[in-house]
C-alpha cells in the first residue's frame, strides 16, 4: 500500500468537500440572505457541488481505490458544471443565446385563476442572459465555471495520480 498516494486521495477528498460546501453555502446566502433569485442555469450549476460534498467525504473515509472512484465521479460532474457555467457566462455576455425557457415561474399549477394572478405578482422573473451580480468584472456564472474547473482539476488529478 502506498501511504503517500492514500493520503493524497484523502486530502483531496477533504478539500473537495470543504470547498464545495463553502460554495453551496455562499450561493444560498446570496439567494436567501441577499435576495438574489437564481435562474434555471444557476440552479443547474449547483448540482455538481451538491454531489461533490458527499463524494469528497467518501474519498476521505473510504479505502483508497473507492476514494479514487469517488474523486473521478466528482471530477466528471464538476466538468459538467464547468461547461454549464461557460455556457451561462457566454449567454450573459451575449456570445450566444441562452435557453428559451429560462425565467421565473409560478411554481405548482394554481387551482384558481385568482391564485395564478397572485402568484404572478409575487414571482420574480430571472433571465439567464442577465448577470445578477459581477465581482471583479466576472459574473457569478463565470466564477462558478472557474471554481468547477479548479475543483475538477483537484479531484481528477488526485483520482488518477499514482
Amino acid at each position: 500500500m502506498n501511504t503517500a498516494a492514500a493520503l493524497r486521495v484523502k486530502t483531496a477528498g477533504l478539500w473537495l468537500a470543504i470547498l464545495s460546501a463553502l460554495i453551496v453555502a455562499a450561493v444560498l446566502v446570496l439567494q436567501y440572505g441577499y435576495g438574489y433569485a437564481p435562474c434555471k442555469l444557476c440552479l443547474t450549476e449547483r448540482l455538481p457541488y451538491y454531489a461533490a460534498v458527499p463524494l469528497g467525504l467518501a474519498a476521505l473515509f473510504a479505502p483508497e481505490r473507492l476514494g479514487r472512484v469517488a474523486l473521478g465521479l466528482a471530477a466528471l460532474g464538476l466538468l459538467y458544471g464547468t461547461a454549464v457555467g461557460v455556457y451561462h457566462a457566454g449567454a450573459e455576455w451575449g456570445f450566444w443565446a441562452g435557453p428559451s425557457d429560462c425565467g421565473g415561474g409560478a411554481g405548482a399549477n394554481p387551482a384558481q385563476i385568482g391564485d395564478f394572478l397572485s402568484a404572478l405578482q409575487s414571482t420574480k422573473v430571472v433571465d439567464c442572459s442577465v448577470a445578477a451580480l459581477r465581482v471583479l468584472g466576472i459574473s457569478l456564472a463565470g466564477w462558478s465555471a472557474l471554481a468547477s474547473a479548479a475543483l475538477a482539476s483537484l479531484a481528477g488529478t488526485a483520482a488518477v495520480r499514482p
